[in-house]
């Protein structure tokens, strides 16, 4: 399955491990909340990355105080219309400061690219009948935001906001006109 991470298509290092399937040396896996609360502490003795993946209906608060041993978490969509993991994107970036990848996984369409975005998504696992390069187009498709979220991009006010380039004024002889090319910026 591609990954699409910052906009790039990108080779997943990450291994996303059932529960009854044995840690491997080397491997970076992603585990279920279920086997991060059971097997914590042999876990964390592995020596590798560790990923979280959270079902719908699995609240980002039960990991919260924990979030900093997780280098990405992905959060599963079971179909496109179950809204909850935008909101356990917002509650992981804004109110518990989760700063590592936060992947959506599971069945997640293309024209939702944008707003996974700005909830805080910055990982996608690309179902395999569609195209990466689709994605990515998507994920171009608007430049602009009006509204302050989650994934902190500059707002079109703020943009308007900032200060224009300095402009050098030409230096010109005293017998010459200037020139288009003397007053362009």
């Amino acid at each position: 399955m591609p990954l699409i991470k910052d906009s790039q298509i990108v080779e997943d290092p990450w291994t996303t491990l059932e529960d009854e399937a044995p840690l491997t040396p080397g491997v970076w896996p992603i585990v279920s909340l279920e086997r991060w609360q059971a097997e914590r502490e042999s876990l964390m003795e592995a020596g590798v990355p560790i990923g979280l993946r959270l079902r719908s209906d699995q609240s980002p608060r039960l990991i919260a105080e924990e979030s900093e041993h997780f280098t990405v978490i992905a959060l599963e969509f079971p179909k496109f219309t179950d809204g909850r993991p935008y909101s356990s994107a917002r509650l992981l970036r804004e109110r518990y400061g989760f700063k590592g990848e936060l992947r959506a996984a599971g069945h997640v369409l293309r024209d939702q690219a944008l707003f996974l975005v700005r909830c805080g998504f910055d990982a996608f696992e690309v179902p395999a009948d569609i195209s990466p390069d689709a994605w990515r187009a998507a994920l171009a498709r608007i430049t602009v935001r009006y509204q302050a979220a989650a994934d902190a991009r500059s707002t079109a006010a703020r943009l308007r906001r900032r200060p224009a380039p300095p402009v050098k004024p030409a230096v010109h002889c005293r017998d010459e006109e200037p020139t288009a090319a003397a007053w362009a910026y």
